[in-house]
């Protein structure tokens, strides 16, 4: 594949270096200097777009390669006000658009271990639930999209929460989400269900960030000739 890559910091580098490794060609690589290549031919050639910046520019970035026709696959979190929007242009114009918020094949695991632990404590009132999340400290959005994920999770599957808090909340019907920045942490989740009488914990943590290129490349093999818009559980199913 001809590979542009848009947003050149820590995921841009290693998604670079697995995607060479696979026999990939980088054609192109744009950052926050040199926007104008949006405009270029060379962009135009590109068979795919793997789009890890920030929240500022991720909306703006996937329109870019709408325009050009090019299939995008976005990791970029914090820009979910546009989410929607760009969900419903990929499919109103026949355009391609994968996106995760995390594209680790354990955290996708991780995420329907939770939705099943949910349907099961959705019966024990007693207890009461939280998320934590820690990451690196260039991490820009908390709390994390992955975070956010997990809680939607358990939403969907304990009728008495409606909606996630960010940090400490005293509201019975929401999940409070406590994010740290510590270091140069990849990324750890936590979804912790407490009582009077005990806890249960499912964990994710994350080794490097490895896992995560390998994700955007395989979901960027996986969209080749498709239209519409795919999620992980496309990937994995």
């Amino acid at each position: 594949m001809k590979i542009v890559i848009i947003g050149y910091g820590k995921m841009g580098k290693e998604i670079e270096k697995l995607a060479l490794q696979h026999g990939h060609e980088i054609i192109l690589k744009i950052d926050l200097n040199n926007k104008k290549d949006f405009e270029s031919e060379k962009f135009k050639q590109a068979d795919v777009a793997i789009e890890f910046s920030n929240p500022e520019n991720a909306y703006q970035n996937i329109l870019q390669c709408f325009k050009a026709n090019i299939p995008v696959v976005s990791g970029t979190t914090g820009w979910m006000h546009d989410f929607e929007k760009a969900v419903k242009i990929c499919k109103s114009e026949d355009k391609t658009f994968f996106y995760a918020s995390n594209f680790s094949l354990g955290v996708n695991i991780f995420f329907r271990v939770n939705e099943y632990l949910a349907k099961i404590m959705d019966k024990y009132s007693d207890y009461k639930v939280h998320i934590e999340e820690t990451h690196h400290t260039q991490k820009l959005d908390a709390p994390s999209g992955t975070a956010i994920s997990l809680a939607k999770g358990v939403i969907n599957n304990i009728g008495r929460l409606n909606k996630w808090e960010k940090e400490n909340t005293q509201n019975a019907n929401s999940i409070p989400v406590v994010s740290f920045r510590e270091g140069n942490v990849p990324g750890n989740h936590k979804v912790i269900y407490e009582s009077p009488f005990d806890k249960i914990c499912i964990e994710h943590d994350a080794k490097s960030r490895q896992g995560f290129a390998m994700g955007a490349l395989l979901a960027a093999e996986f969209i080749q000739d498709k239209k519409g818009y795919f999620t992980m559980d496309d990937l994995i199913n």
